[in-house]
């Protein structure tokens, strides 16, 4: 309930940009506490209120700024929108954006959660330390009008979590109309915020973090960050490498504007022959479906993984013939250990083995 102080809105600007930019910029503060909870959860965002989000940022990107930077825009926000209780900016999207499905149904849905979504009184003090108060959700008071657009209010309390942003990260705009899975797109936020240098968590954070339920770190790394990694390899501009042993998971952060992508690339004889070569190594070395997922998906889809496989394969003909032994002799794993070990070897004398030693791409 509103008290008689703060029973009514008062709506300070309305911003206006039909403009679409390639990266939006998502300020930390905003993914710590919308997108995160206190426990560092992942709530559970469908991916059409996605959408009104990231075109919420693309619509006020030219208003964002660095306070270290322009301090005096900062006073001016305040001035602005924090001296009264229950101040708001006006905003609105074209309905085609949340559902290009033309879907009113999915719309409406969109904007109910943004509403009702950590609904609530917020406080924020401002540049005098005079206390502000807003009670809303993210939106509030969302309302069709006959063009095809919604308009809504956006609160001051989150408005200055998306314009404010001290620390912040690029991500694509356009991801949240090419990978239709919610917790794919979470993913991708929360990995933009990890250090270049990658991080270890255990299966079991992984499952708190992202609301997940595997009961193997297998499982999770070839049920769920394989598919990830894939849709973002194709239309993101930063993906990942991952592997694990027993618990503990490594991701490790890389641009795709350094990898070639494989199917930009691949015509139908580099398919036939990366399928050949796959083929070969399973039948020589009698390798079953589970032992040759991982070797498989690496060799095909990423090609400086494929190069570094060749290389150490060659390198393993060679010792083998030097030391007389067969090399068919390795069998299973047993082939796929010593070829791993011989591509950790090989990558730890390159220029990026040396910067980072242990992000040798991982076949088994």
């Amino acid at each position: 309930m509103f008290n008689k102080e703060n029973n009514h809105k008062i709506v300070r600007k309305e911003f206006i940009n039909d403009r679409i930019i390639d990266n939006i910029r998502i300020g930390n503060n905003f993914v710590d506490d919308f997108i995160f909870d206190e426990k560092n959860q992942a709530a559970d965002i469908p991916i059409n209120a996605l959408r009104v989000i990231f075109n919420i940022i693309s619509i006020i990107s030219n208003e964002q700024f660095r306070p270290e930077d322009r301090p005096k825009q900062l006073s001016l926000f305040d001035e602005e929108f924090e001296t009264e209780n229950n101040t708001f900016a006006l905003l609105k999207i074209k309905n085609s954006k949340i559902s290009p499905s033309g879907s009113t149904k999915q719309v409406v849905s969109a904007y109910e959660f943004l509403t009702k979504f950590k609904m609530g009184w917020y406080k924020s003090l401002n540049n005098k330390g005079r206390e502000i108060k807003t009670f809303a959700g993210l939106i509030s008071t969302p309302t069709y009008d006959e063009r095809g657009y919604t308009s809504f209010l956006i609160s001051s309390y989150w408005l200055k979590k998306l314009i404010v942003i001290p620390e912040y990260n690029y991500v694509l705009y356009h991801l949240v109309y090419n990978v239709k899975n919610n917790k794919h797109i979470i993913f991708a936020i929360w990995l933009a915020k990890i250090p270049q240098t990658g991080t270890v968590l255990k299966l079991s954070t992984f499952n708190a973090k992202f609301d997940l339920n595997y009961k193997t770190s297998n499982d999770f790394c070839f049920k769920f960050l394989k598919h990830v990694k894939f849709n973002l390899d194709k239309h993101g501009t930063l993906s990942f490498n991952f592997k694990y042993k027993a618990d503990n998971i490594s991701i490790q952060p890389y641009s795709t504007s350094s990898c070639e992508k494989a199917d930009e690339l691949f015509d139908d004889q580099e398919h036939l022959y990366i399928t050949y070569r796959i083929n070969y190594f399973k039948k020589r070395y009698k390798l079953v479906e589970n032992e040759i997922e991982q070797f498989s998906f690496q060799y095909r889809n990423l090609p400086q993984t494929r190069q570094l496989v060749e290389k150490s394969y060659k390198y393993f003909i060679k010792n083998n013939r030097k030391l007389n032994r067969k090399s068919s002799d390795f069998k299973g794993k047993e082939f796929l250990k010593e070829l791993q070990q011989i591509m950790i070897d090989l990558y730890r004398t390159t220029r990026m083995g040396k910067l980072l030693p242990n992000g040798c791409p991982t076949i088994l």
